[in-house]
């Protein structure tokens, strides 16, 4: 065995498999940007769900008892939107954004 090769991998065939990798993750698409994402309705069936609501101040009290005052997806851990913005990707809902006022059953506070 070389010094070349302690492994069973030369020098060589390293960087080959290096480079390989370095091309392969640049051709990656990008992750879609917040503003990209289309708009949860409420009625989407994982909204439903979750009792998701675009404006916090309609969730039906007697149906999510748990719900207080200025809770707001913007308030909640699982936001993903940036600070301000009106609408984020949440955590729950993948590939959506939420509105910063709205709420859902799953909603967690900042801490």
């Amino acid at each position: 065995m070389s010094s070349n090769d302690l492994t069973g991998f030369s020098r060589r065939r390293f960087f080959v498999r290096a480079a390989a990798v370095a091309i392969a993750s640049g051709l990656r698409p990008a992750p879609a940007l917040a503003a990209d994402l289309p708009h949860l309705a409420e009625t989407d069936p994982a909204a439903q769900a979750l009792g998701y609501v675009d404006d916090t101040g309609r969730v039906p009290p007697g149906k999510y008892p748990k719900h207080q005052a200025g809770q707001e997806c913007d308030r909640c851990n699982l936001y993903q939107g940036a600070a301000g913005a009106q609408w984020g990707p949440c955590l729950i809902f993948p590939s959506k954004a939420v509105h910063a006022g709205g709420w859902c059953s799953a909603y967690t506070p900042k801490r």
